[in-house]
């Protein structure tokens, strides 16, 4: 069998793309899978891969200058045939692997450059310098990689001209895995938020936006940070929300079936703008209407496809008017569940990509 190692110092051992869709499409493919992780929570054999965890880190400084050697000694002590990084902080990794003769997969989750834009712990001053001398360091090292694979199209635009031998793997669904018996909108009504609850991501605007709806707020997922939380519960219309914490894919599924709406509501930060936020199409397949951010992309996608709404992701009422409408409309908010279910049924599923995927990792065996 091929042996392969994924990499990823950064992400915990359930982020979604790669330990629900990567990892187990590879293993389904006859592939002999591991991951190296570093969140110290220790080794771990799951269904079709192995977790090797190199142990956590104290603080963001110590993670990338002394746990990335780690993960680079635990990748080399592995000898595998492929390997498959995910994070930015580990392309020096990446180089040392091809200068060892290895072949080597970068999988570009974000559009880092301008992600950096986005980052409140940055110093303000020196948040560009750092953006553009990251993405010159990016692209300088793009070329040397076998293979990058990118996690939307418009990232892939980018890395096209670095480097032919780059594909788009779209975080899509499992196309089964959220799918529920819709509850009808009887009794007390709901809409929900699952993932990162940061500032950002417009936590205290969806908040403000629940302060005059008749309906809870369920939210779930990590807070930015303790204080952050501490300072959302100040906000007007806290009395809304029921909070549930990280949850489990068994667990969205079900906040999910009790929701009429799913938001996904983005400020306007570089690195969103054209970002395909995976909540969205989870959305979709559980047939769940979706009020997102009115950008064009995300325009396209919601309201192309007749699954939802956008709004100003910036305006509270903007939010709550729209909130409004898909639960004082509920045979069209059922319209536009099924319409989402549907466009993913038929184009925005993991089936597509983990075969996409697959054919990756056979041509790198030749």
């Amino acid at each position: 069998m091929t042996k392969v190692c994924h990499l990823t110092s950064v992400h915990h051992r359930n982020d979604t793309r790669i330990f629900h869709k990567e990892l187990p499409a590879l293993a389904e493919a006859a592939y002999d899978v591991c991951i190296v992780v570093a969140d110290g929570k220790g080794d771990e054999q799951r269904p079709g891969y192995f977790i090797y965890d190199v142990g956590s880190s104290a603080n963001r400084l110590q993670r990338i200058s002394l746990t990335t050697k780690k993960v680079f000694s635990k990748a080399m002590e592995l000898d595998a045939d492929i390997y498959h990084f995910h994070d930015p902080e580990l392309i020096p990794v990446g180089l040392k692997l091809i200068k060892a003769g290895e072949k080597v997969i970068y999988d570009v989750h974000e559009d880092v450059p301008r992600d950096i834009m986005s980052k409140d712990w940055l110093p303000g001053i020196a948040i560009k310098p750092i953006a553009s001398w990251f993405e010159k360091y990016e692209n300088r090292s793009a070329p040397k990689f076998n293979y990058i694979i990118t996690a939307t199209p418009f990232i892939q635009k980018r890395f096209k001209s670095l480097n032919k031998q780059c594909v788009t793997i779209n975080n899509y669904p499992i196309l089964d895995e959220l799918i529920t018996e819709r509850l009808k909108y009887t009794g007390e009504m709901a809409v929900c938020y699952i993932g990162e609850i940061t500032r950002i991501r417009a936590a205290e605007e969806m908040i403000k936006a629940m302060e005059n709806v008749n309906a809870k707020f369920l939210l779930a997922g990590h807070y930015e940070n303790d204080t952050y939380r501490n300072k959302l519960s100040q906000v007007p219309g806290w009395n809304k929300v029921k909070e549930f914490g990280f949850v489990n894919r068994s667990k969205a599924r079900e906040i999910l079936s009790q929701s009429s709406a799913g938001l996904v509501i983005f400020h306007p930060e570089p690195n969103h703008i054209n970002a395909q936020p995976n909540k969205i199409f989870e959305y979709m397949s559980a047939g769940v209407p979706v009020i997102g951010s009115n950008f064009p992309l995300w325009k396209e996608i919601i309201e192309g496809n007749k699954c939802g709404i956008c709004v100003d992701p910036l305006q509270p009422k903007a939010i709550e008017d729209g909130i409004k409408y898909i639960l004082n409309n509920p045979d069209k908010a059922q319209e536009m569940g099924e319409n989402g279910r549907k466009a993913v049924e038929s184009r925005y599923n993991w089936e597509h990509e983990k075969t996409k995927l697959v054919n990756i990792y056979k041509q790198l065996e030749r």
